[in-house]
């Protein structure tokens, strides 16, 4: 599936990305080659697969919540630029 120049620009917009001539058209090549192999997908005979989430079984693989110390407040700012009365200091919008 071809993907156009514009459809390319219209995503780039939504991610306000700023693209120019040789990224549109390289992006477009990608998109393109991407969404027909996406698209060979749709040639299978997939009836009897069960959808999944993830191809292994997983069980329980999160670690025990245990409250734990936490990172000491001058650790925590000892590399910010700039803070102010425990917060770290950021530039207004």
């Amino acid at each position: 599936m071809e993907i156009s120049r514009a459809e390319v620009l219209h995503v780039a917009k939504l991610a306000r990305l700023a693209l120019t001539d040789e990224e549109v058209e390289k992006f477009r090549e990608q998109l393109s080659a991407i969404l027909e192999a996406v698209g060979k997908v749709s040639e299978l005979d997939l009836s009897e697969v069960e959808p999944t989430a993830h191809p292994l079984d997983l069980s329980n693989v999160w670690a025990d919540d245990e409250p734990q110390p936490s990172l000491p407040l001058e650790d925590a700012l000892a590399n910010a630029p700039d803070s102010e009365d425990g917060y770290f200091r950021v530039p207004a919008a």
